[in-house]
């Protein structure tokens, strides 16, 4: 039985880290699937793909969700959509570099709730902090150790 390869799976209507994302699975030889709701410019190689969904707001979470395994990593910033890529034993990486684990999505869960009834009832105005060049190289780190990883076992 041939084992299954490597992949990454990109959240990829707003993900700021395409880019190196397909730095990373070119440097490697791991596939990239990037899935979004509309068609996005995605670099000529063999190791890059794009799904294309409905509109449907959950659609591509739906797609990345039913297609992850152990041998997938997938790039979201989407707190609902990683705890579904944990349960199938995805490993998820937000663009920031920070990794969503099983042991911290519970706590991002609740927070993420508690940010959106205070956003709703007017208490907190805004969003997450800007993102810069720090995020984009703790990614690009965690990315590269993710594959590493996923290689080894």
């Amino acid at each position: 039985m041939a084992e299954t390869p490597i992949r990454i799976f990109v959240d990829g209507d707003a993900c700021p880290v395409k880019d190196e994302t397909y730095r990373v699975g070119e440097r490697h030889g791991v596939p990239v699937i990037v899935v979004s709701n509309s068609y996005l410019r995605i670099p000529r190689s063999r190791l890059v793909s794009q799904v294309v969904v409905e509109k449907d707001p959950d659609a591509a979470d739906d797609h990345i969700a039913a297609n992850v395994d152990l041998h997938a990593i997938v790039v979201t910033a989407d707190i609902p959509l990683a705890d579904r890529c944990l349960t199938a034993g995805a490993r998820v990486i937000a663009p920031n570099g920070k990794a969503f684990t099983p042991d911290s999505i519970g706590v991002q869960m609740a927070t993420r709730a508690l940010m959106q009834d205070l956003r709703s009832g007017g208490d907190i105005v805004g969003g997450p902090p800007p993102f810069d060049k720090r995020d984009r190289s703790r990614f690009l780190e965690a990315l590269h150790e993710a594959v590493i990883q996923l290689q080894r076992r």
